[in-house]
């Protein structure tokens, strides 16, 4: 899959979360990595123990590459197996995803595309169910989730005694509505943090708070 600017987004705001709560994220799991962009976002900004899965042999063939020649392949392992099989000696403190996308929707001829859209490997009920298996009591999870999902998930995390803490909400532009929903959650109750982004402005170009985040990994802004 290629890279899209909603995850460089996604990647770019969970890395500057880490970073600023410095000692509180030692280790984190990435739950579909792709070819592996998350973890590479958070890898640049923070040195933490990074665990990758990808069920897909081509995808996790890809990530294996841009690890190893990454200058933080130290820090980043990557495992080829569905994430429900998956079985880690440790709790993290940290876990992120960017699960498929569509429930119920139309399919391409594309099987490798449907899987990493669609919730045909993993359903938001699986996902939750695996956070709740290996995150720290104490730890926290973030998903990037189309804007109409946002509610449903809140509400679907709430059965597993998940509360936000955070939220993002991302405009293509000033003059779109919101498309993407970025969210933090923990077992803990705080007063939920809403933030909202729009990716360009009115005349085109990226907007400051877009620049401000991205300009550590994109070579032109």
């Amino acid at each position: 899959m290629k890279v899209c600017t909603d995850a460089c987004l996604f990647g770019a705001i969970l890395a500057e979360k880490i970073y600023r709560e410095k000692n509180k994220v030692s280790n984190l799991l990435d739950i579909g990595t792709g070819t592996g962009l998350l973890s590479l976002q958070v890898a640049q900004k923070n040195s933490i123990s990074i665990d990758a899965v990808e069920i897909d042999r081509d995808s996790y063939e890809q990530a294996q590459q841009n690890f190893s020649n990454s200058p933080w392949s130290e820090k980043l392992r990557i495992y080829n197996t569905d994430i429900l099989n998956f079985v880690a000696d440790k709790k993290y403190d940290c876990i992120i995803s960017n699960p498929p996308f569509y429930e119920g929707d139309l399919k391409s001829d594309n099987s490798k595309k449907n899987a990493a859209k669609h919730d045909s490997t993993l359903k938001l009920e699986q996902l939750l169910k695996v956070i709740e298996q290996q995150l720290s009591p104490t730890g926290y999870f973030a998903v990037l989730l189309p804007y109409q999902r946002v509610d449903y998930f809140i509400t679907l995390a709430a059965d597993f005694n998940y509360k936000v803490q955070e939220k993002w909400m991302i405009r293509p532009t000033d003059a779109h509505p919101f498309f993407r929903g970025i969210l933090f959650f923990s077992l803990a109750k705080t007063e939920i943090i809403t933030k909202e982004i729009s990716i360009k402005d009115s005349t085109g170009n990226y907007t400051t708070k877009f620049v401000d985040l991205l300009k550590d990994y994109y070579l032109q802004l």
